[in-house]
């Protein structure tokens, strides 16, 4: 994979242009996509964003995002605009099967392939160019950096800036975590320039929610949290029927992972739910513990130092077993 200063020259002859992010999209990965998307039109490019699956309701106020094609939901014609692309932009993932259903196309079609990533041990032999960044708060600050460096400062409009400034605040936990750097800071000052209402921003992303959202994180935490204090590591497991009963929709587990890391002494978090076709895990930690291995080692995922997320196909009860075992395994590093 070639470093991604040698596209600068590419991004100012119009093409064909595709921007993907991994399944599920958080506002990270919608928000760097966004964000490249308004940066790239202005260059003349024919530009599509394609999501591998739907979104949560509560990204659908970004500038664009009524544009965004569901590969799964319009898979021919998902298709066709990849079959006829020159460029491919990756964001906010670092391995194809993050793209679920999409990956086999992806790998399949032939053109110029971008990654702009943070995630660890990323698959750059897939890529032509790129950058992987793993002390990067979010891709939206990558998207950021590139936006400067390539020279074209002066591009950042008010779109832009709504669509990363989300991205960012998303995945610093609203500037909280270690990751929202000087820079960082500095990225956001840029941006507030374009005159943009971060307040709007905050409320369209944190306080849009139905009724049903909250009842659900209130069940949750009364009936289906576990704390093992010896261990100083917690658990939320959530089957299929809570997800059915309380009409659990795309996004609305978002963050539900954080509450236990709460409590007090507590350095490990995992949530794990029965999404019926598979089981998916996310886990954060405090401190040094690496969640990343992790993941890795025992539930076929990845991600960051502090935050990761993973997968079984085995049974809910089962994964909670091994989930249990795995924190056991790790109890001197948890101490």
């Amino acid at each position: 994979m070639k470093g991604i200063e040698e596209i600068y020259g590419l991004i100012k002859r119009p093409a064909r242009v595709v921007i993907t992010m991994h399944q599920k999209p958080d506002a990270d990965a919608m928000g760097s996509s966004l964000g490249l998307f308004h940066f790239l039109k202005q260059f003349g490019h024919t530009i599509n964003v394609i999501s591998p699956t739907n979104w949560a309701d509560w990204l659908k106020w970004m500038p664009g995002c009524a544009d965004v094609t569901d590969y799964e939901y319009d898979t021919e014609k998902a298709t066709s605009i990849l079959e006829t692309c020159d460029i491919l932009f990756c964001l906010d993932f670092n391995i194809l099967s993050r793209t679920r259903k999409m990956q086999h196309k992806l790998k399949e079609i032939e053109c110029v392939k971008v990654l702009i990533d943070h995630h660890q041990e990323p698959a750059t032999h897939v890529f032509n160019y790129g950058v992987s960044n793993t002390s990067k708060s979010s891709t939206c600050e990558m998207i950021f950096d590139f936006i400067i460096s390539s020279g074209h400062k002066e591009k950042i409009n008010k779109e832009i800036a709504e669509c990363l400034f989300a991205g960012v605040m998303s995945d610093t936990g609203s500037f909280r975590f270690s990751s929202a750097s000087a820079d960082v800071h500095r990225m956001v000052a840029e941006l507030k320039m374009t005159g943009f209402d971060h307040t709007v921003i905050y409320e369209n992303l944190f306080d849009n929610f139905l009724e049903t959202r909250l009842r659900f994180i209130g069940h949750v935490l009364q009936n289906r949290m576990e704390i093992y204090y010896e261990h100083n590591a917690a658990m939320i497991s959530v089957p299929w029927k809570d997800l059915v009963k309380f009409d659990i929709k795309t996004g609305d587990t978002e963050g539900l992972v954080n509450y236990p890391l709460s409590i007090k002494g507590i350095k490990l978090a995992a949530l794990i739910i029965d999404r019926d076709e598979e089981i998916r895990c996310s886990f954060r930690s405090k401190g040094n513990f690496d969640v990343n291995t992790f993941a890795r080692k025992y539930f076929e995922g990845g991600g960051h130092f502090n935050a990761a997320g993973g997968r079984s196909k085995k049974t809910l009860d089962q994964t909670v077993l091994d989930f249990i075992a795995a924190m056991k395994e790790n109890k001197s590093q948890l101490q």
